[in-house]
C-alpha cells in the first residue's frame, strides 16, 4: 500500500492522501476580493485528487499586501468574495480547503512578479511597509515603519480578526504564515529583528509574537479546525534564524495545539545562498519532525511520485507539499496515484477519462 495515499490525521482533520496543494500566490485580486481567476485557478486544483488545497497568502490587512493585487480577508466585502470561491468549490469537490493568512511586513507594497517585483514607494501607488525594525529588504529602498506597541497590537488584532472571517466561511483548516521573508518572519530572524523591547533579543522575544498570534487564532477558531504554521526553517545567511530555532519553535507550537507544522526555507535576505536541489528542504522537515513530534508538511522541488512515496514512507515528513508542479500539473495526484498503484477521487464527469489497463485508479468524489 501506498503511504503516500494513505490517510493522514491533522488534530479533527482527516485527510485522504498525504499530497497538499501548497499556497501560490496568484497577484489577481481586486482591492483584496477574490475574482473570477480565483474561481477558475481553485476550482481547477479542487478537482486534483490531492488529500488538502490551501489557498494563498492572504493578507489580514491592506498593509499587510505583497503587492496591491494581492488576496484579503479583512472586511466584509472580502469575505463575501472569498466565501463565493469557497461555495463553489463546495459544490464540486470533497477536498478539504484551508487558507492562508499573512502579512508582508517589510516585503510590502511591490510590484506584480511579472512586472519586476520591485519595491513600490508611496507617491508612486505603494504605501508605507512595517517591520519589527526599521531595516529595509533591499538596501536604498524606503525604510519601513518599526511597529510600536500599538501597531504590534493592531496586528495582532487583525490576523485573529481574519481567523474568525475563515471560521465563519467554514474552512476546514487555517495556516499562519511565518515564512519567507514576511512579518511573522521578520520578528523570529535576528537579521531583521534588532527591537530592544520585549519582542526582540533573546529568542523567547523573538518568538513571542508567533506565539501571541497563534493563541489567539486558536481561541477563536472552532476545535473542529486545525490550525497550522508555514516556517522558514533557516534563512541561509549567517547569524540568522536556523534550524535549531525552528525546532524550539516547534516545540512551542505544538504545546499550542499547533497541528501540524510546514516547512520552508528562506526569503528573509537577499544575500541567502542557496543550494538548489530535488527535495532540498526536506532534511529540514525531517528534523523538525523528529526533534520536536508535531506533524510535519516537506516542501521544495518535490515533483516525482516515487521521491514524494519515498519521503512519507521513510518518515522524513508526514506529508509532502506541491506548489510549481502542481500548476504545471493539475492532475499530479492522478498520475502519481496511477504509478504508485492507489487511488484518487475523481469527479462523476470525468470517470470516463481513466486509460485502458488502469480501471480502479479514479473513484468518484463529488460534493460533500
Amino acid at each position: 500500500m501506498s503511504m503516500l495515499f494513505s490517510p493522514l490525521a491533522l488534530g479533527p482533520l482527516t485527510l485522504q492522501n498525504r499530497i497538499v496543494i501548497a499556497p501560490m500566490c496568484q497577484y489577481s485580486a481586486h482591492d483584496g476580493l477574490a475574482q473570477d481567476w480565483h474561481l477558475m485557478h481553485y476550482g481547477c486544483l479542487s478537482l486534483s485528487g490531492a488529500g488538502l488545497l490551501i489557498m494563498e497568502a492572504t493578507a489580514v490587512e491592506p498593509e499587510g499586501r505583497i503587492s496591491a493585487a494581492d488576496l484579503g480577508l479583512w472586511d466584509d466585502a472580502a469575505e463575501a468574495a472569498l466565501g463565493r470561491v469557497l461555495a463553489a468549490i463546495r459544490v464540486h469537490s470533497p477536498i478539504p480547503v484551508a487558507v492562508q493568512l499573512a502579512h508582508a511586513g517589510r516585503k510590502a507594497s511591490c510590484a506584480l512578479p511579472w512586472l519586476g517585483g520591485h519595491f513600490i514607494a508611496p507617491g508612486g501607488g505603494g504605501w508605507q511597509p512595517c517591520a519589527p525594525s526599521p531595516r529595509p529588504y533591499t538596501p536604498g529602498d524606503l525604510a519601513p515603519q518599526a511597529l510600536d506597541a500599538e501597531g504590534v497590537a493592531r496586528v495582532r488584532e487583525s490576523f485573529v480578526a481574519s481567523a474568525r472571517r475563515a471560521a465563519r466561511l467554514g474552512f476546514d483548516a487555517v495556516e499562519l504564515h511565518a515564512a519567507h521573508g514576511y512579518l511573522l518572519h521578520e520578528f523570529l530572524s535576528p537579521l531583521s529583528n534588532q527591537r530592544p523591547d520585549e519582542y526582540g533579543g533573546s529568542l523567547g522575544n523573538r518568538m513571542r509574537l508567533v506565539l501571541e498570534i497563534f493563541s489567539g487564532m486558536r481561541a477563536v477558531l472552532p476545535a473542529c479546525v486545525p490550525l497550522g504554521v508555514r516556517i522558514s526553517a533557516t534563512d541561509w545567511v549567517a547569524g540568522g534564524w536556523d534550524l535549531a530555532q525552528s525546532v524550539e519553535l516547534a516545540k512551542r507550537l505544538k504545546e499550542l495545539g499547533a497541528a501540524y507544522i510546514h516547512v520552508s526555507s528562506g526569503g528573509l535576505a537577499p544575500e541567502q545562498k542557496i543550494t538548489l536541489g530535488p527535495g532540498y528542504q526536506v532534511p529540514f522537515a525531517e528534523t523538525i519532525r523528529k526533534e520536536s513530534g508535531l506533524t510535519t508538511m516537506a516542501v521544495g522541488l518535490i515533483t516525482d511520485p516515487e521521491q514524494a512515496e519515498a519521503i512519507v514512507a521513510s518518515g522524513q515528513a508526514d506529508a509532502v507539499a506541491l506548489g510549481r508542479a502542481m500548476l504545471y500539473n493539475p492532475r499530479w495526484p492522478w498520475h502519481a496515484a496511477a504509478e504508485l498503484e492507489a487511488q484518487v477521487d475523481c469527479p462523476q464527469q470525468y470517470l470516463r477519462c481513466q486509460p485502458h489497463g488502469l480501471k480502479h485508479l479514479l473513484r468518484q468524489g463529488g460534493r460533500r
